[in-house]
Parts: C-alpha cells; sequence; structure tokens
C-alpha cells in the first residue's frame, strides 16, 4: 500500500519542535495539570477491579488475533456490514479517502457537515480538503471544537485541547462565537458550545465519523464517547459516513466486553462511557438513511508485514500512555509533529510513513517503560522503540550522508576503541590529560566545546577519575596480595 499523505503538519525533528514548547511555560504547566488529573482517576478506576491484569491480557489476546486474520475480518465486516443496509469502501491512501468521502457528500450537494472526533479524519487532512472544496466541517466534539475555533492542532487523543485552560477557552469562544459577555466558568462555556452546535445538529443532514471498534461478526460500528455530540450525528443525520482505519476491526460482539472495561478506564478515568453507541446498517424508522464506512489502509499493511512492530497497531487510543510518559508531560502534543503524539505516537507516526518522515520521534523517549505498565492491551512500545532506533540506523547506512554522519562515525569510533582493552585504556589516558582544561574546582566538568555542549548545557559531567579501576586492579596485582585477598598497599594503610 502507499505510504500516507494528507497530513498537514510540518515536518520538523523532534528536538527542533520539543525546543520551541519547552519555553512555554503555560503549555507545559497545561499538560501537567490534565495528565495528572486523569492519571490519577485512572488509577482509582482501575485499582477498583481486581481482575485488571486479566482484563488486560484478554484485549491483548484479541487485538493479536484479529490483526493475525485481520484479512478474513475485514471481509466478514463487510459482508456482514453490507447485508445490513451499509456501503463499504475501501481506500488505500489519504488521496483515495479524502476523494470518496468528497464525492459522497457532494452526490447530496451539502455544502456544510457535522463531525464526530476522529483520529483518522485528522490523519488525511479530511478537514483542509473539505475546506478547499467549499464544504465547511463543523467539529462537534468539545475539545475538537476548541482546537477548530482556535485554529490550532490537537495535542492529545482523547482530550485534543489539553494545552489550553479554561481563560484561553473562554476568549476563543467569545472571539468566535462573538460572546464578549461570556463568563469563565465550565458550565457558562458549556451552555456557549451547546447552543452553538444545536443549530447544526438540526439542520446539516451529513455526518462523518470515526470508529473505536468495528465488529466482523455483525457488521457493526461501534462509538464510544462523553458528551452526547456522538449520539447526535448518528442520529439525526440522512447520511453518516464513518472512516475507519482496518486495524479497528474484533472478530465478535462479545469482544467489546473487554473493551468497554478498559479504554473508559484507561482514557478519561471513568468506569463507563456515558454514550456508547453501536451501530448496524440502516433501519427504517430510526438513524440515517444512508450508512457508508470507508476502511483506511494508510500505511497500516506495511506494518502488519513486520512481526515486531506489528503490536502497534493493537492500540485502542486511549491515551493511558501520554498521561504518564515524563517526555510529553514537559513537551506537550505539538512536539511530536504528528496527529498520534506522545510513546504511541513516537512508534505510529515514523511506521506509517515508511520511515521516510518523524525519524526522530523513537528518540523521544527515556525507555522507562511506564507506558507499557499503563497500556490496556499490553503493546510494548520501549521494545518498538528500540527496534525502530534500528531501522534508523539501518537506513543511514544505506546512504553516503548516513555514513559520514557526526552520529555514525562517532559510533563507529566508540565501537572501535571499546572493541580492545589496549585501546579503551589509552582513550581513558588520553581524556584524563584532555579534561584538565574544562574541569571546574568543583570536579566537574560544566562546559565542553563544540557538539558536545549540548550535554554541559543542561548538565554537569563528573570528571575521570585520576585512577580507573582496569589501573587500581593491574597496580594491586602488581604488588600482590595476601591469602585473604588484601594488597600488601591495603594492609599497610590499614
Amino acid at each position: 500500500m502507499n505510504a500516507p499523505s494528507g497530513s498537514h503538519w510540518a515536518d520538523r525533528s523532534f528536538p527542533e519542535a520539543a525546543k520551541e514548547l519547552l519555553a512555554d511555560s503555560q503549555v507545559r504547566r497545561n499538560v501537567r495539570h490534565a495528565t495528572d488529573v486523569i492519571q490519577a482517576k485512572r488509577n482509582r478506576v482501575v485499582g477498583e477491579l481486581p481482575d485488571w491484569e486479566a482484563l488486560r491480557q484478554a484485549g491483548s489476546a484479541i487485538r493479536a488475533h484479529a490483526l493475525e486474520h485481520l484479512d478474513e475480518y475485514l471481509i466478514e465486516f463487510e459482508r456482514n456490514c453490507t447485508r445490513a443496509g451499509g456501503t463499504v469502501h475501501w481506500a488505500r491512501d489519504a488521496a483515495e479517502a479524502n476523494r470518496i468521502i468528497l464525492e459522497l457528500i457532494q452526490l447530496h450537494e451539502a455544502k456544510e457537515v457535522i463531525k464526530i472526533k476522529t483520529m483518522t479524519s485528522e490523519e488525511i487532512g479530511l478537514n483542509r480538503n473539505l475546506e478547499a472544496n467549499g464544504i465547511r466541517p463543523h467539529e462537534t466534539d468539545l475539545a475538537e471544537l476548541i482546537v477548530q475555533l482556535g485554529h490550532d492542532k490537537p495535542s492529545h487523543f482523547v482530550v485534543p485541547a489539553l494545552h489550553k485552560n479554561r481563560q484561553q477557552v473562554r476568549e476563543i469562544f467569545q472571539r468566535e462565537m462573538h460572546l464578549p459577555e461570556l463568563g469563565d466558568k465550565p458550565e457558562d462555556l458549556c451552555a456557549a458550545a451547546r447552543t452553538y452546535l444545536r443549530e447544526k445538529y438540526l439542520r446539516i443532514k451529513v455526518a462523518v465519523s470515526g470508529a473505536n471498534f468495528l465488529v466482523a461478526e455483525n457488521g457493526a460500528v461501534c462509538i464510544v464517547e462523553s458528551e452526547g455530540n456522538g449520539r447526535m450525528c448518528l442520529t439525526l443525520p440522512n447520511v453518516l459516513i464513518s472512516l475507519v482505519g482496518i486495524e479497528k476491526v474484533i472478530p465478535r460482539f462479545r469482544d467489546l466486553e473487554v473493551f468497554l472495561q478498559t479504554l473508559p478506564r484507561s482514557a478519561t478515568g471513568e468506569r463507563m462511557n456515558p454514550y456508547n453507541s453501536i451501530w448496524t446498517g440502516v433501519h427504517e424508522t430510526d438513524g440515517p438513511k444512508e450508512f457508508h464506512v470507508v476502511l483506511l489502509d494508510n500505511g497500516r499493511s506495511p506494518i502488519l508485514s513486520d512481526a515486531e512492530s506489528r503490536q502497534t497497531l493493537k492500540c485502542i487510543r486511549c491515551a493511558a500512555c501520554l498521561n504518564v510518559c515524563p517526555v510529553y508531560h514537559q513537551t506537550g502534543g505539538h512536539a511530536y509533529e504528528s496527529v498520534y503524539p506522545g510513546p504511541i505516537g513516537a512508534i505510529l507516526t515514523p511506521q506509517l510513513h515508511s520511515m521516510d518522515r518523524g525519524r526522530t520521534l523513537p528518540y523521544a523517549s527515556s525507555l522507562c517503560g511506564a507506558c507499557y505498565e499503563v497500556c490496556p492491551v499490553k503493546i510494548n512500545i520501549p521494545e518498538v522503540l528500540i527496534h525502530l532506533r534500528g531501522k534508523v540506523v539501518e537506513q543511514d547506512q544505506r546512504t553516503l550522508g548516513g555514513k559520514l554522519g557526526v552520529w555514525n562515525i562517532g559510533m563507529q569510533a566508540a565501537g572501535f576503541v571499546m572493541g580492545s582493552a589496549s585501546r579503551f585504556t589509552l582513550a581513558q589516558h588520553m581524556g584524563q590529560l584532555a579534561q584538565k582544561l574544562f574541569v571546574s574546582k568543583s570536579g566537574f566538568i560544566e562546559r565542553l566545546p563544540f557538539m558536545l555542549s549540548g550535554w554541559t548545557q543542561t548538565r554537569d559531567l563528573k570528571a575521570l577519575p585520576a585512577q580507573s579501576f582496569r589501573d587500581w586492579w593491574a597496580h594491586r596485582e602488581l604488588n600482590g596480595s595476601t591469602k585473604n585477598g588484601v594488597a600488601k598497599e591495603d594492609r599497610d594503610g590499614q
């Protein structure tokens, strides 16, 4: 399948984007406060379940099995969805998905659509494509609405406007909704959004959604949410178009029992999502009269072929890994330059782009393992990060620029030096001499020149000791030992 297209994010490296965001103290405070609150709630409700680890294992097994037999379950889903009155479309990439959705909307001569929060639509740049063709999309999820009206980008899976505080949201609503007297209480902001959206629910006849799960057994689409906007978009319009990544399919309806327990707890710290909508085909007296599902590949098939990386596609987009990640806490989501931020984004984004984009993201991690500990489907993100780092190195080795790059030359030199005890000892002695120009009175190296300055900009380096362990050991052996293994000079000093 083709590599994905349609993203409107810049192609800056993670260090470049992160450095800029680290200077924004307000964003850092907003992100840290919000993620700490969500994580505390998650820990509380997860602790209530004595079988939490069993649920994690069950969810992991279901997702792994579905991915192993993905072709079979997608065909089963298409067959059952079609039988129920839906229409299934297959999209190789972002361009094809955008074309399909645009044609469906134009077929009904619609100039506006209402949207449920869908990360796949952000992935393919759907809003920009619709606007370029004279169609205005309206986000109905509160956080997505804040991002859209603020001409911003999402920074979190579950709470896209996590980086904004209440006062900033109020300013956006005052400006965009023309409400100069709007208060800053949560109920004031929610009431303003409700009034703004209700007219659109009742008037606009085409809706676009994503999906949390596709059920192969009965061709159903499952959407879970907390606000009720999704339920409005699923039931009021005449036409419903659901854009869904091919990895979202699960085999059986009963499998939802596991995920409807683990997803809300991991995502928002709720025991259950207030709104769980399961949509199957077209019904004469209820809901849309026309139902379409667009199955999106957009770089997912190559991930399936890599046994080590396949577990990436088990993700159910709960964002639990973002909420515990120390790197995400410091930078926020925009530093990842992708619709998929955080630890899972660090492994998903570069793979969706065939390692041509987001190549620095696998290094945006301390490998602390907190993400794996909270993942409800047990994706071993640190393991995949290391695997992808190896891929980056392999790619670099195939190019002249990579072979002559500073990091490659440095690692090759380190390998050469450390491959021999004598060379390593010589390097230590040379380092002991060279460091004398930089060691402060405190015994630390506080400033290093050239590319090494990156280390000492944020931390001090302990100076090499005057005698290495190898030197001490050689000196000890040279002077002999007692029966108890105490060197003569040690004995004399007692």
